[in-house]
């Protein structure tokens, strides 16, 4: 007998039952899928879904049948008749065998053709099939019985409606959905009333009614287009993304439901707030033998903060002006509420190459989850400094062991940073954030002036000085003035003069006052240097004067001047200046002794008109005290191009709008004139006269006179 069989006549059976078990299995399960599918998408979704999973189902079980083939067929066969001998791999070998081997593949065999392959698969799966059918049947019933508008609530009757004219259509019934962004984690809702206010982006789908029913209804919104609505089921339907704040109408057959008009106001994201937890002071100090540092950043935003952030780790290296900077990047993962998310970093100070004097800045920054376009937002930032070495004392050379320039002094090119990055960041701003910055950086400006005023020997605050006493005040040793100067308040006066010379000015200034001029700080620069430190701090005080007075850009050209003067400071040992004087135009001799003025003075100054903030509002709200016609279109634009200066710009033009329909209205006029009292700017506050006490208080002034 031949030896040779065919493997695929014993496996059939067993990929067979295997595919067969697994589809009755999981066909329960593709069922309830495409059921739910077509109770919350349609016939259609349902299709689509039964299709995708039974092509599914037919990939798993073609999948499991291939596991039965001729390795499992020999070892089914050898584990389930004793009598095969364990040799029937000889007769489903491919090579050549053996003479020996042959014989017994050929008794093998012959024992092996008596074998039914039915026999050879796996049993029924009854218990799990009969599981999964029941489970879904169960799960199918309750699809096809659960109302098909659970959780959509009965048309409301509406919160305002108008007295139609027989015969004409009037709103009887409304249902207003909202569904917010998928990125704001918030479920839909349905709106009480026509008024909505929902998250910028959502999705609002309305639903109204009519009797009579209506041939056509639209939303109409003010100012902007017509939405049509298509009639269904339940009645008239449409759908709007809500992006700018908006006001409609409900309109039937042209007609508008009320006259009042309905708000469609979103709700704008707010950028996500960072903030540093650890350490609790934005300036760390580095402690001996310190090798890693902490820092904790907690963001925070109304809907959700990304995962995911940026550090940015910045090194200053080096003293004075000559500092080196280097920045790096790296992605940290937040914990916590998504809401709330804190970012825990632990930095080994070895990697950054510290040495003394340097600084390295770690700033976070976060994006919330807001698509599309996420907003960005780059924290505070915390130093840890290393302090520098201080110079070691040494007693009869303190000029030799001072530094004429400290290390304080490199802030001049952070001043001039931040007022780069605030002539940037101008467009971004608001008129008041931009001011309060530009002064900020104005009040820096001028702590580092003052700070380089005591090199010349300027005064702290630049207060007047005040006169010397007199002689008699002076020597009455009871009465002293204040502020004035005596033994103990850490001046040197020097020496008294044994006999007062009249006329001697040193002699005044030794017996009167003191120079401050003859600091310790003042000494260590020569004349040249300390003429260009001056310089110095004119550029400075014209700096600060523009950044108090919220113009950053006239100051820049300052704080450079400022910085090339002080870099020349430090780098130049003497400095000369030639002496030259003013340089006079050339005279014209054509037109000497002429008696011609053309040319020579300028034209006559003309007046620039004053512009008025407020005119459009203004000139309304006087017109609305009296019966005459207002501009209510050039009002309306007027309100929409400065709606973000105005607390509820929707009011004032529904306000318009509800004038519009009835210009005759005098109580409407008077709602729009409260609406706009508010828009108007408030003058400025006035100087308000004293009291003058009455007859009593103007004759005692008569009396004075």
């Amino acid at each position: 007998m031949s030896r040779e069989l065919n493997p695929n006549h014993w496996v059939a059976p067993a990929r067979q039952r295997a595919a067969i078990n697994a589809v009755l299995v999981w066909s329960p399960v593709v069922l309830v899928l495409a059921g739910l599918c077509w109770r919350l998408g349609g016939i259609g979704l349902a299709a689509a879904v039964l299709a995708l999973g039974g092509l599914a189902l037919g990939l798993a079980a073609r999948h499991l049948a291939s596991r039965f083939d001729q390795g499992w067929l020999v070892r089914r066969l050898n584990a389930r008749e004793a009598r095969l001998e364990d040799s029937a791999g000889l007769v489903f070998a491919a090579a050549d065998l053996a003479p020996l081997e042959q014989l017994q593949a050929e008794r093998i065999a012959a024992r092996i053709e008596a074998i039914d392959p039915e026999t050879l698969a796996d049993g029924w799966s009854q218990r799990p099939i009969i599981a999964a059918w029941l489970l879904g049947a169960v799960a199918l019933a309750a699809i096809i019985l659960w109302p098909a508008e659970a959780s959509a609530p009965p048309l409301a009757a509406p919160s305002q409606t108008e007295a139609a004219a027989p015969g004409q259509p009037r709103l009887t019934g409304q249902r207003v959905r909202i569904i917010p962004p998928a990125y704001t984690g918030l479920p839909a809702r349905y709106a009480q009333s026509l008024d909505i206010r929902a998250p910028m982006g959502s999705r609002i789908e309305w639903t109204l009614a009519f009797t009579p029913q209506a041939k056509s209804a639209a939303l109409q919104l003010v100012g902007g287009q017509t939405l049509p609505l298509t009639l269904g089921e339940e009645g008239w339907s449409g759908s709007l993304r809500l992006d700018i704040p908006s006001l409609y109408h409900v309109t039937a057959e042209g007609n508008r439901m009320s006259r009042t008009a309905h708000r469609l106001e979103p709700i704008t994201d707010e950028p996500p707030q960072v903030q540093v937890i650890e350490p609790a002071s934005g300036l760390v100090m580095i402690q001996p033998g310190q090798r890693r540092w902490r820092v904790v950043f907690e963001a925070s935003d109304d809907y959700a903060v990304d995962q995911m952030a940026q550090l940015t780790l910045t090194t200053a290296i080096g003293e004075g002006e000559n500092v080196s900077f280097s920045e790096r990047s790296r992605m940290v993962s937040g914990t916590g509420d998504p809401k709330r998310r804190r970012f825990v970093v632990d930095l080994d100070l070895a990697a950054f190459g510290l040495q003394p004097g340097s600084d390295l800045v770690a700033q976070l920054t976060v994006a919330d989850t807001r698509a599309p376009g996420p907003q960005v937002v780059r924290g505070p930032g915390v130093i840890l400094r290393w302090p520098g070495a201080v110079p070691a004392s040494a007693d009869g050379l303190e000029l030799m062991a001072k530094q004429t320039m400290p290390a304080y002094f490199r802030s001049q090119r952070q001043v001039i940073i931040d007022t780069e990055a605030l002539i940037r960041e101008r467009g971004k701003l608001s008129a008041d954030d931009f001011m309060v910055r530009s002064d900020t950086i104005g009040v820096d400006q001028r702590l580092l002036r003052l700070r380089y005023g005591q090199f010349v020997g300027m005064e702290a605050e630049e207060a007047p000085r005040r006169p010397p006493l007199p002689v008699a005040e002076k020597d009455a040793p009871a009465e002293q003035a204040e502020g004035e100067h005596h033994d103990g308040d850490g001046h040197d006066h020097g020496d008294a003069p044994e006999s007062p010379v009249f006329g001697g000015l040193g002699n005044i200034t030794a017996e009167y006052g003191h120079v401050h001029d003859e600091s310790e700080a003042a000494t260590l620069l020569d004349p040249d240097t300390r003429e260009l430190l001056k310089s110095a701090l004119d550029a400075m005080w014209d700096a600060e004067l523009n950044l108090r007075s919220g113009q950053p850009e006239k100051a820049l050209p300052f704080e450079l001047k400022a910085l090339d003067f002080i870099k020349r400071v430090q780098q130049a040992s003497r400095i000369y200046l030639p002496r030259i004087g003013s340089i006079q135009p050339p005279l014209d001799m054509a037109r000497r002794m002429a008696g011609k003025r053309e040319g020579i003075v300028a034209g006559g100054a003309s007046l620039t008109p004053f512009a008025i903030e407020d005119a459009v509002p203004a000139t309304a709200w006087r017109a609305l005290s009296s019966p005459q016609a207002i501009d209510l279109g050039g009002l309306d634009r007027w309100v929409r191009t400065n709606s973000a200066r105005i607390r509820d710009p929707l009011a004032v033009l529904a306000a318009i709008d509800a004038l519009r329909g009835d210009p005759a209205s005098g109580a409407l006029r008077e709602k729009l004139r409260q609406q706009l009292w508010a828009v108007l700017t408030r003058p400025p506050a006035q100087v308000r006269r004293r009291h003058d006490g009455g007859s009593v208080g103007r004759r005692y002034m008569q009396g004075l006179r």
